[in-house]
Parts: C-alpha cells; structure tokens; sequence
C-alpha cells in the first residue's frame, strides 16, 4: 500500500533542492559568463543529469504528473538526495512502499551454457545477464579484455566497462559506435522491466558520470544488437577486427550469449590465437559462475 502523495509538496522540494546544487560539483559543463537566471541548476540541467525530458520534469515540478519509481530514483541520484531525502522524496510522490528496494533472484549461468564457453578456447565469449551484467567469461574473453574476476561482481556489467573503464573503453577502435549500440541495447531491455532498482541505479551512475551516455540515453534509441563488426586496438596484439554474434537463451533467462570470431587465416584470427596461447588455462577455470542479482 502506498502512501498519499503530495504533487505540489514533491514539486516545492524538487524547485528547493536544485537550487541548493552547484553546476559544477553535478559533473555538468562550466557556466557561461553570463548571469545565471535561477540559483543553482536549470530546470533542462536536472532533466539531462535524470536524463528525462525537460517538459517531463517541469510537469513534475508543477505537479501534474505522477512520477515513476525509476524516475525518483534517477533524480535522486541527480539531486544527490541522501538518504532521509531519498525517503521524503518518495514519501511525497506516493511511492514510500514501492521504493526500489526489492531484489531480482540471482542471476545463474545454465550448465550447459558454461560448457559451451569451455567448448570456445580461442573465440573470446561472454555471458550477459539482465541490465548487460557479465556473469561468465572464457580465458579467451579475459585476454581480448581484462581480468574480469579481479572486478567486483556488482560492478561487473558490459555498459559500466565500456563507458568508465580507460583501458576497455581505449581498446575500442569505433567506441562511440559500440557505446551507442550498447546503450540502445540497454534502452529495449529497460522497456521489458520499468521497476528494476538495479538498472535504474546503473542507468543513474552513468548518467552523471558520463556525458555521452547522458545524451544517447534521452535519445531512446533502441537496438537488440544481435550481431555485427567490432574493431579494437589490444595493447599486446595490434588491431582485430572481429564478427560479433549475440544468441539470446531459450529459457526464458533473458541470458546471451555473444561470441567474438575472426576469418579463418585472417591477421585477427592470428591474432587470437596468439592471445589463447598465451592464456590457456585447464577447462574448469574457463568459465566462471557469478552471483549477481
């Protein structure tokens, strides 16, 4: 059951708190020289940091909708709202009880899934789970990309790597192509699943992190990226150019698998060949399961 909910009360309290913010300290770009018209951030600033429409925010504002539980959460992580004003936050917009706290069950790669990635020595295969979390890799995967067990579970997802990883987001030869394919993968995923807390967290961090990522995910664009060319530049090997083919599970998971393979006798198919011999490891460390939500 939720609580009553106070449109005007949520519309004062979001006007309040922008104006208590600082341009610069929300990661958005230097003001101009001229005189700002309203203390602290624009009405169009909190709706890029939320990446929501600025009429969808100005509606909220004045009170003449009713915000989604993905939304407050999105804008409670632009208003940078501690916890007792994340709490007022939606106790004011109705939604005390429906917070997004509730977890989704765990995210378990399928045996038979895991054999297959044993199965793939030198053709670097990932398993993505919902919100693109990374739950399984081969040793051909870790030695395209990274040591993916040295990352912590919660923080290992294929958008997140690509957007605030150095290393990974610098291997991609066409980042902003794959990025904005990545995003537009997320984006079809996310209309499956409106209240997933998880991915509205994700959505958030990169949202104020990442200007790009802002920018493309107010786009909504959407893309089931299902297969296509990746160009990258590994620090060991040189160039690859790589076919990439995403095969979604049948078990209703919602779990891909997607495969990255080269031309046979192709500079690239040497290339990860190299990279395999140099990272071979027995068959039940190829594929790891993961417990992430």
């Amino acid at each position: 059951m939720t609580s009553h909910s106070d449109p005007r009360a949520l519309g004062s309290f979001l006007k309040a708190r922008r104006a208590q913010l600082n341009p610069r300290e929300c990661g958005l770009s230097k003001p101009d020289s001229t005189a700002r018209r309203v203390a602290g951030l624009r009405r169009e600033e909190v709706a890029a940091l939320a990446a929501i429409s600025v009429d969808y925010y100005t509606r909220l504002e004045q009170g003449r909708v009713r915000a989604s539980a993905p939304v407050l959460a999105t804008l409670a992580r632009a208003l940078r709202l501690d916890e007792d004003q994340q709490r007022y936050l939606y106790e004011l917009a109705g939604r005390s009880d429906d917070r997004p706290r509730r977890r989704r069950p765990v995210q378990r790669v399928r045996p038979a899934m895991r054999r297959l990635l044993a199965q793939l020595p030198q053709a670097p295969a990932l398993v993505l789970g919902r919100r693109l979390d990374i739950l399984a890799w081969n040793t051909a995967a870790t030695a395209l990309y990274t040591d993916f067990a040295a990352v912590p579970a919660a923080r290992r997802n294929y958008l997140r790597l690509m957007f605030l990883d150095p290393a990974i987001r610098a291997m991609h030869r066409e980042w902003e192509h794959d990025a904005r394919d990545a995003v537009a993968a997320l984006r079809m995923e996310a209309a499956a699943d409106t209240d997933d807390p998880d991915l509205a967290t994700l959505v958030g961090e990169l949202t104020i992190r990442d200007t790009d990522f802002r920018t493309w995910w107010a786009e909504h664009r959407v893309n089931s990226a299902t297969y296509g060319t990746k160009h990258y530049r590994h620090p060991l090997v040189g160039d690859l150019t790589l076919d990439c083919d995403t095969w979604a599970a049948s078990d209703g998971s919602g779990q891909r698998l997607m495969v990255l393979t080269a031309e046979a006798d192709s500079p690239s198919h040497d290339a990860l060949r190299i990279l395999a011999s140099w990272t071979a490891q027995p068959a039940q460390d190829a594929a790891r399961d993961t417990t992430v939500q």
